[in-house]
């Protein structure tokens, strides 16, 4: 293979006027035997341009992610391309080599190489990788450990979730290249040079994938584990190397003395929640808690404390490793050994680490005053809170009040004196109020406090929504969420609770506090069964406000609100309907145009295609108002399947559910046309999503469904994709139920399609059904063909037999039905099988054969479906 040729269509790919013919080149050459070897030769070429290396080496990426694997093809069937097995031994056999001596941006692509190959290969055709990795690890040159210790991240990244039966190969691998990583972390501890600590971190992560979902105490001894334990405790311990302060301090997490750190405590807190206390580990690790807790708990605290301490000094701690040392604490305050030594403590940790966090900070601070839709988004980001040390510091807080009864009482002190205080700061006060709510369900459960509970909000929380600072009118919206069950003994106090939220949202000029004031108005309106009244004369401007609110944030939450507010206020909410769902779908839009945060924005637009759905159900007995919601939500419908978007079918699908239920226009017909070409091209995977729009469209105007031939067939041909292709008995189950649907609801109207119904179905029944579902659904549609038009169905199964015999399949079908009996449950179901019964011995033996050897079974399986229907109806 030419490199020099491969090296110019590279080059070719980064060049825009090249690119297209580049890309087709190398779609030709991918075929040839001894390319993908060769790509390998030229992305490993250290005096080539490096924009030719990357572009080599993510082609390289693609190819293997694709066509490493032996394709799976049915015979007959032409052989899919994959890399012939004599190029994949030469990579396996050089990749090592490679990842070790690439530079990293070329590495770190090379790793994704290597972790496919692991994944398809190791251990069945590639035990070698272990002796390569082991070589290199042996070698003194500390420049070469980084690629061999990448390689061996991606062999235990395979096996990081795997049962513990599945993980014999890895096991077998890491006895010989778990000492070394031990040596070698020992070898690089007293170095802080950053080459020297990202080792150090690579070693970690190893351990950590090692460590986290299965622990193999095969391959750790206690002598091994306490060897690992002292190591990790170290790096957790020692300090950071001063230079790291001459450094920005958003970017300071990223720094490697930060980051292993962070991989230290995250080893320790992980062993701890899953290894290490002994009363809620699995049965197999109780004996390896208990020697846990005991040999290791003392050590850990100490160090975690002494970061505790740096941070009450004022000293920086990156977020992740505070974070992760109040996780570990969270565990400790429940087990008994911990607490003895957390407990002297403890009550200096609430006042000196939990409420500095639980304050407002001048990062907040910054972030509202800059960016308030960007301060919303991080509130309420999930993900965030995984990672969030005030996320963390609220966890520790609920637990140590939850378990340890006399921290209730003297972190409640502490807070009043605070909140007592005169002229006290106003971040203190949100602190306090931050730390009261996080407390909430505690406080609610003793009687001492819950009796409290209205006063306190009537005498510190009311005058906060008078506040100039708006961090602290947010915090009154926020702390009323968390005491919303409180039975209020005073009228007028819940009249002003729910006039400050209403008055939060409506008339407030900070986004925040208004996104604050309808969560606290929708837990008010779940909790409180006098806010509905309350609310009730406001809630059109409520309404538009908050739509408002949901356009400018594109909150989830808030689109949950927005649902409550339907369902509870759907006749005043009546008038503007149509508004609302015009504002909806434009959001909707929006949001789906934005091309950052697709995750968040997925989640957004489902929650905004939920409340549409909500909107339309709430709506569904005002015809005049559906005829003005339909065609704006079906433009919203038409967005999703004509663009593909893929992730909101679901919700598409449950929109075209609601606007059928009751009628069918013309537009809605064009809907189920896009329907059918979406199934078509890749809506295979939702026909069960479809199932009950298709229903409403046979059921709800049937003389629509059968005036155009089309209808008809398009649901036949669907029905029997599914019942002919490699689905699943859930989908097929469903095909079954529409097909009866037909032929029940269209019955004398559809005879020249029963035919191939019939056959469809007896064809399936003839092959393998594994449930007794699937088997009960196919021979419903049979007895439903049966009651409804037995002479087209007598044809098919008297001129049909079984395979390998000369019997029909009537008497077999008969005889199946009759022996089936008992698995047909619910009303529908049953009350089928007794019509189809009925018309069994109407046809009478004269007609069917089979009857004179069966006819003494048909009454006592009648008698069985009569008791089923009684039951059914109790």
């Amino acid at each position: 293979m030419d490199s020099r040729k491969i090296i110019d269509i590279l080059r070719g790919t980064i060049d825009p006027n090249l690119r297209q013919q580049a890309e087709e080149e190398l779609t030709q050459m991918k075929k040839i035997i001894g390319f993908t070897p060769a790509l390998l030769q030229v992305v490993m070429m250290g005096e080539l341009d490096m924009p030719v290396r990357q572009a080599g080496v993510i082609y390289l990426k693609n190819m293997v992610a694709q066509y490493w694997k032996d394709a799976e093809y049915e015979g007959g069937e032409p052989i899919p391309f994959h890399i012939h097995e004599q190029d994949r031994a030469m990579i396996r056999d050089a990749i090592v080599d490679a990842v070790v001596h690439a530079p990293d941006l070329v590495r770190v692509q090379l790793a994704v190489c290597t972790y496919q190959m692991v994944k398809h290969d190791f251990p069945g055709r590639w035990t070698t990788i272990v002796d390569k990795i082991s070589i290199y690890l042996q070698n003194p040159d500390t420049m070469l450990w980084n690629g061999s210790l990448l390689c061996l991240y991606q062999l235990v990244k395979n096996f990081e979730y795997k049962k513990k039966e599945d993980r014999g190969p890895l096991h077998e691998a890491m006895r010989m290249l778990l000492p070394m990583c031990y040596e070698r972390m020992v070898h690089l501890l007293p170095d802080p040079s950053e080459h020297s600590t990202l080792l150090q971190k690579l070693v970690l992560k190893i351990f950590y994938a090692l460590t986290q979902y299965h622990l193999p105490l095969e391959l750790l001894s206690r002598e091994h584990f306490t060897e690992w334990m002292e190591v990790i405790r170290q790096v957790a311990d020692r300090p950071v190397p001063d230079q790291t302060l001459q450094v920005d301090e958003e970017e300071r997490p990223d720094l490697p003395w930060w980051k292993i750190k962070k991989w230290a405590l995250h080893i320790l807190a992980r062993l701890f929640e899953r290894y290490g206390c002994p009363s809620t580990v699995s049965k197999e690790y109780k004996q390896f808690a208990m020697w846990f807790i005991k040999t290791f708990t003392q050590g850990i605290l100490q160090v975690l404390m002494k970061i505790l301490d740096l941070y009450r000094n004022k000293i920086y701690i990156s977020p992740r490793v505070l974070q992760q040392t109040l996780h570990y604490l969270e565990q400790g305050v429940g087990q008994s050994i911990a607490w003895k030594l957390l407990k002297p403590h403890m009550l200096s940790v609430v006042q000196d680490v939990l409420f500095p966090l639980m304050c407002y900070s001048d990062s907040d601070q910054e972030l509202w005053n800059s960016d308030p839709y960007e301060y919303v988004r991080v509130k309420f980001d999930i993900y965030e809170d995984l990672v969030s040390p005030v996320t963390a510091a609220q966890a520790l807080l609920i637990s140590t009040v939850r378990k340890r009864k006399e921290m209730l009482e003297k972190t409640m002190i502490f807070l009043m004196q605070v909140l007592t205080t005169p002229n006290v700061d106003p971040r203190h006060k949100d602190g306090v109020m931050h730390m009261i709510g996080t407390m909430g369900s505690v406080l609610l459960k003793k009687k001492i406090y819950k009796d409290q509970m209205e006063t306190m909000i009537a005498q510190y929380v009311f005058p906060e929504f008078q506040s100039p600072f708006g961090f602290m009118r947010a915090r009154a919206c926020w702390i009323l969420q968390n005491f919303d069950e409180i039975k209020f003994k005073s009228e007028q106090n819940i009249m002003a609770a729910m006039n400050c939220i209403q008055n939060s949202l409506l008339n407030d000029h900070d986004l925040p506090v208004k996104v604050e004031a309808a969560m606290a108005l929708s837990a008010f309106l779940a909790s409180q069964n006098k806010a509905e009244k309350i609310v009730e004369p406001n809630i059109r401007p409520i309404v538009q406000e908050l739509l408002k609110v949901i356009k400018e944030t594109e909150n989830d939450d808030l689109t949950n609100v927005m649902c409550k507010i339907v369902t509870t206020y759907t006749d005043q909410l009546t008038p503007i309907a149509v508004e609302m769902c015009t504002q909806l779908a434009a959001t909707f839009q929006q949001v789906v145009d934005a091309e950052d945060g697709a995750d968040e924005k997925a989640i957004t637009a489902m929650g905004l295609l939920s409340t549409i759905e909500t909107l339309i159900n709430c709506m569904e007995e005002n015809p005049k108002i559906m005829e003005q919601i339909e065609p704006i939500t079906l433009q919203v419908v038409g967005l999703i399947l004509t663009k593909n978007v893929m992730e909101f079918y679901e919700e598409a699908l449950a929109l075209i559910y609601s606007l059928t239920s009751t009628r069918i226009s013309p537009d809605l017909w064009k809907c189920f046309e896009m329907m059918y070409q979406m199934f078509r091209n890749d809506g295979f995977d939702y026909f069960t999503e479809m199932m009950p729009a298709l229903h409403n469209y046979v059921t709800v105007d049937p003389d629509a469904f059968l005036s155009n031939e089309a209808h008809l067939l398009a649901v036949c041909e669907m029905c029997k994709t599914i019942l002919t292709q490699d689905c699943s008995e859930d989908d097929e189950c469903h095909a079954a139920k529409l097909l009866e649907v037909v032929v029940l609801q269209c019955q004398g109207r559809i005879n020249q399609c029963l035919g191939s119904i019939i056959q469809l179905v007896v064809e399936r029944l003839l092959r393998e059904v594994k449930t007794t579902e699937l088997r009960t659904m196919l021979l419903q549609v049979v007895i439903a063909t049966l009651y409804t038009a037995p002479d087209p169905l007598l044809q098919v199964l008297e001129s049909t037999t079984l395979p390998n015999t000369t019997t029909t399949l009537t008497s077999h079908f008969i005889k199946q039905w009759i022996h089936d009996t008992d698995c047909f449950l619910g009303l529908h179901d049953r009350k089928i099988c007794v019509l189809g019964m009925c018309t069994l011995l109407q046809l009478g033996p004269d007609r069917l054969g089979v009857l004179q050897e069966c006819h003494k079974e048909i009454l006592p399986a009648m008698l069985l479906l009569f008791q089923g229907l009684k039951r059914a109806y109790a």
